[in-house]
């Protein structure tokens, strides 16, 4: 069965500023190594998914050259490709106006690929996903649309798009963010949300777009429009992730995934990776998530005396850096971060080729690319103060914005 994958990456991600100041969403950078979109394109790489057009808007330099590094195949298989597909304005004058009309002004995608099947993924979540098995979901159900769920609580169930099926599992109402979410029978306290993953018969996919989009009241949208719209009219499906099992991973790994929607959901996720047997396990050599390759050196770590001990405990180290003889806990650097000596990182995310300076100390902090903290300078200890120069959550994370490109210190 050939499926063509229509990945959405065009979001502004509002809700993540400063990281999405400079850069779409999905190209924020996440666990040390790696981009937001790269778990959505290894999950369709590693489900034998090979055709994926990755539909771009908002700021998406970053994004496009992300994918140009990383995410290119050989030229000798045209069915092979990762290819970033920016707004053309096909339909008119209109950039995208919801999830639904990305998809419409780019039907000629699907009319040139011919596909039996066509996957539509979000590119904003942090997960694992065996997508063949969904796939074969789909197709013992005869389903026309089959939409990825997994239960959620109730009390959180306003943030998605919540699905009420009946007992095989048949869609029979979809409301988006619901303000009284319902709740799946026989588990109180739980609602059955989409994951904003789907999968279509292509015939359906576009009759459904093209009526949409004369619909001068739609929102354009899949969970507000579209959906809803279909489910009377065809079988549409929820398949539960809950059920969905990856090879190599431990019964602690199963069903993990992250709405990385807002600064503090991002933190977490990040956090999520320091355990010793972290839910979200990036070293499964069966499921590898993949990225662009930079050619650094291995991370250092030195000075060994009374009070300059360049160290890391309980955290994640990305290649490249030097922590030279300051002390990171529970944290986790990106590449080529130099943590300078008496220098202290706690719980913190510390982007790419950020230099902490001699006697800082940071706490509970987000700092993007390229963020010089000066000598002596303290972060997360002086929320007040914070609050006057960064930006500041309310729950009391520090987040700094990126900053200029500059050049790196020598030991």
């Amino acid at each position: 069965m050939r499926t063509l994958a229509l990945v959405m990456a065009g979001g502004q991600g509002t809700r993540l500023h400063p990281l999405t100041r400079d850069r779409a969403k999905p190209a924020v950078p996440f666990g040390g190594k790696y981009r937001i979109i790269d778990f959505v394109l290894s999950n369709l790489v590693n489900s034998g998914i090979y055709a994926i057009y990755v539909l771009v808007q908002w700021r998406s330099q970053s994004l496009i050259e992300h994918l140009k590094d990383g995410w290119q195949f050989g030229g000798m298989l045209p069915d092979h490709f990762v290819i970033p597909v920016p707004a053309q304005m096909r339909m008119g004058e209109l950039w995208y106006q919801g999830t639904a009309d990305a998809i419409f002004q780019n039907l000629n995608l699907i009319d040139d690929t011919k596909p039996d099947l066509v996957a539509v993924f979000g590119a904003d979540h942090i997960y694992r996903m065996d997508i063949q098995q969904m796939i074969e979901f789909h197709m013992e159900r005869k389903a026309a649309v089959t939409v990825a769920t997994l239960p959620v609580n109730v009390d959180e169930a306003n943030q998605f798009g919540i699905v009420q099926v009946d007992s095989g599992l048949r869609v029979s109402n979809f409301v988006e963010k619901p303000d009284n979410p319902p709740q799946m029978p026989g588990a109180p306290g739980r609602s059955l949300a989409s994951m904003g993953n789907y999968l279509f018969s292509p015939e359906v996919l576009r009759e459904a777009l093209i009526e949409d989009s004369i619909n001068e009241n739609s929102n354009h949208d899949f969970g507000r429009d579209l959906l809803p719209a279909l489910i009377n009219r065809v079988p549409v499906y929820a398949y539960n992730f809950m059920t969905n099992r990856i090879r190599g991973d431990s019964e602690v790994n199963l069903s993990y995934w992250r709405d990385v929607g807002t600064l503090d959901t991002y933190y977490e996720a990040n956090m999520d990776l320091r355990d010793a047997r972290p839910h979200l396990n990036l070293y499964n050599a069966y499921w590898p998530l993949r990225t662009a390759y930079y050619d650094q050196p291995p991370a250092k770590f030195v000075f060994d005396e009374n009070g300059r001990r360049g160290l890391a405990l309980h955290s994640v180290i990305g290649e490249g850096c030097i922590v030279s003889g300051g002390a990171v806990r529970n944290s986790v650097l990106g590449r080529s971060v130099f943590v300078h000596s008496y220098s202290l990182v706690e719980d913190s995310v510390i982007m790419d080729y950020a230099e902490i300076g001699r006697h800082a100390k940071i706490r509970r902090a987000i700092i993007d690319k390229n963020v010089y903290v000066p000598e002596g300078e303290e972060i997360g200890y002086d929320l007040e103060r914070d609050r006057q120069r960064f930006f500041v959550t309310d729950s009391g994370l520090v987040v700094i914005p990126k900053g200029p490109k500059r050049e790196r210190s020598v030991l």
